[in-house]
């Protein structure tokens, strides 16, 4: 049995680890739930019982062994390092560590040996990258994946409580009749609009969110030589985000090939009848933890790429039951310990 500690429990994602630790039946013993000040005393029911969120601080990590851990980039570089020297091990699900060499990026169906590595802190990849990858590496083990062109449809919630808050007021005010709300959560209003940036602008015109995808899906797919061209957009759907995924291979690929590669794949379903209008849908992704695919078709003009739809559930596979089945990956390395 672990002590657990859930670092930003009263946010979107830590809300969903602590379902996420309850529905996988991961092994606690004894569980505390952290956050900043301004939710320090609410409530939060695990397994049956109450618990008060209590504040964040150095020494809320004393006897922990494992942190589950969903706060800002500049909250991660201060306390889950604390965490980590006070011999827990952190599983990180900011942008904080991500592409520091010293620390495993971490999707459990393409490289869960990389959980071994770790020095005290694991880090959850980009929820658009966690996606994408599980459903490239079968195609990378069987024709090597060369390039890959994406574009996403990314959900509100992707951007916390204050997105969903964003989007629901503003539909709110256009279905009454009333003033729409100035955005905040995004730069433009995101009811019944769609905006094509996330995260701030770079010097080379990407977002940072589009950068993450480039250098994580190296990083996690072990291949410095895949080319990754993405463009990510804000859509107004409440949760799962979707991609359209061209892949160029090697060699030839077919989409019975690559049908067959993905049927032996975990964590993936194939949804994929045109004549049936069956695809991957954002509505029935949520609150599931598989990554769908479908609108499986070649390219037009080239033997090697094919075109893909790609839906999965942001705040569970994309972030919080990423984060558990790491966890459960370092039980496998310390059976005893459980």
């Amino acid at each position: 049995m672990k002590s657990v500690a859930v670092v930003g429990a009263s946010g979107a994602v830590g809300d969903v680890m602590i379902r996420m630790l309850q529905e996988r039946k991961f092994p606690v013993g004894a569980i505390k739930f952290l956050a900043s000040e301004r939710s320090t005393g609410k409530s939060v029911t695990f397994a049956g019982e109450s618990f008060s969120i209590e504040p964040l601080s150095p020494r809320a990590f004393e006897g922990v062994d494992l942190v589950l851990s969903s706060t800002p980039a500049s909250v991660s570089k201060q306390y889950s390092p604390i965490a980590a020297r006070a011999g827990a091990v952190v599983v990180d699900n900011s942008s904080a560590f991500r592409m520091d060499p010293d620390v495993p990026l971490v999707v459990p169906e393409v490289n869960p040996h990389d959980v071994a590595k770790h020095k005290g802190i694991i880090a959850n990849p980009n929820c658009s990258t966690i996606q994408m990858v599980v459903a490239l590496k079968p195609l990378h083990d069987a024709f090597r994946v060369r390039r890959v062109v994406v574009s996403t449809y990314q959900s509100v919630s992707g951007a916390g409580q204050k997105g969903l808050y964003e989007l629901q007021m503003q539909t709110l005010a256009y279905v009454t009749g009333q003033p729409s709300p100035e955005p905040v959560k995004f730069a433009h209003p995101i009811a019944f609009n769609c905006v094509p940036q996330i995260d701030e602008f770079l010097a080379n015109g990407y977002t940072k969110e589009e950068m993450k995808m480039v250098n994580e899906t190296r990083k996690i797919m072990g291949d410095d030589a895949i080319d990754v061209c993405p463009t990510c957009v804000r859509v107004p759907v409440l949760y799962s985000h979707s991609e359209s995924i061209l892949v160029e291979t090697e060699g030839p690929i077919t989409p019975e090939a690559a049908r067959e590669a993905w049927s032996h794949a975990p964590g993936l379903v194939v949804v994929d009848d045109p004549q049936a209008c069956q695809y991957p849908l954002p509505a029935s992704a949520a609150d599931r933890d598989e990554v769908f695919v479908g609108r499986i078709r070649q390219d037009l003009n080239r033997p090697n790429a094919l075109l893909f739809w790609c839906v999965s559930d942001n705040l569970r596979k994309g972030a919080a039951t990423n984060a558990v089945q790491i966890a459960e990956e370092l039980l496998k390395l310390d059976p005893v310990g459980a």
